[in-house]
């Protein structure tokens, strides 16, 4: 892995750009100096593929549409050729059937060029610790498709035993960590104490039987309780 570090010696994630756009590259590239660690980049599927499994960055910035069969097709090869890829899709998409396709593909979180640098940056460094990140205004159709808590229709699972352990209040707070929203913007959101929150994450921790709030942000994301 390529070695970049702050001024308090803490390493940068190591970040490859993958956006059929030079200029978008370059302009990204610059916004992005010493908040992450660019270490390549990538114009079409063939390129990103081969230079993510060369590079193996830590986070790799994603656009939707590109050359050779999107990001979509990125993520279905990196399924074989480099499956420890952490995937965070910039688009200037916000069609839910294009953010629907790449999480459902595989990506850790979907956010829309107009984020500001830093705000990427911290969402680079949020999935490069292991939670899902979405635009806000993007996650409630995400949350309705992969989140567990309905069929993608709208209306409740009745078949998984795990999900009906939780409690009202338990999904509420569940939707908002696989969201990616810390502790304290779960309790702004839902009117409780940020300790009132931590004590719900505690007791879905424990009937799920995972061990840290990323833990239950993958199992959020991932388990697609999706007919």
């Amino acid at each position: 892995m390529p070695d970049a570090t702050t001024t308090d010696a803490t390493p940068l994630p190591a970040v490859v750009l993958v956006d059929d756009h030079g200029m978008f590259r370059a302009g990204a590239r610059a916004e992005l100096e010493g908040l992450v660690n660019v270490v390549g980049e990538a114009g079409d599927v063939d390129e990103a593929v081969r230079e993510i499994a060369r590079l193996d960055p830590d986070v790799v910035l994603l656009d939707v549409h590109l050359p050779g069969g999107g990001g979509v097709e990125i993520l279905r090869r990196l399924a074989t050729e480099a499956p420890a890829a952490r995937c965070l899709a910039l688009s200037v998409s916000d069609d839910p059937q294009d953010v629907i396709a790449v999480i459902r593909a595989g990506a850790r979180g979907y956010v829309t060029k107009t984020i500001a640098p830093a705000e990427l940056a911290d969402a680079v460094r949020r999935v490069n610790d292991g939670d899902a990140v979405f635009s806000p205004r993007l996650a409630g159709f995400v949350l309705d498709a992969f989140a567990g808590i309905g069929s993608g229709d709208g209306s409740p699972r009745e078949d998984d035993p795990e999900l009906d352990q939780l409690t009202a209040r338990e999904r509420e707070v569940l939707r908002h960590i696989a969201r990616g929203y810390l502790y304290k913007e779960i309790a702004q959101r839902l009117g409780i104490s940020p300790k009132t929150v931590e004590a719900h994450v505690s007791a879905v921790l424990r009937k799920l039987q995972l061990s840290t709030r990323h833990e239950l942000s993958r199992w959020a994301v991932e388990r697609r309780l999706v007919d």
